[in-house]
């Protein structure tokens, strides 16, 4: 039996191990080269150096599908 035949949810994030992030206001040094400037789009940083990626910190903490763009959901009772 596999390990994915044991574990309910294989793909939950608590269970991959050691993340790198890069955190904003702070000093973050690349994993890859150790150096530590950044282009910082929305979703993640990529060292000026040696282009390795990393996702923000605060990115990851709000999850996917958490985009708001100020309109409340169609109801489907309003919808006529």
């Amino acid at each position: 039996m596999g390990r994915a035949a044991l574990d309910p949810f294989p793909h939950d994030p608590q269970h991959r191990g050691y993340c790198v992030v890069y955190h904003e206001d702070e000093v973050n040094h690349c994993p890859g080269c150790g150096r530590t400037h950044w282009y910082v789009g929305r979703v993640s940083a990529e060292c000026g150096f040696c282009a390795t990626a990393l996702p923000l910190a605060s990115a990851t903490a709000r999850g996917s599908g958490t985009h708001s763009r100020g309109h409340r959901p169609i109801l489907l009772g309003e919808a006529a």
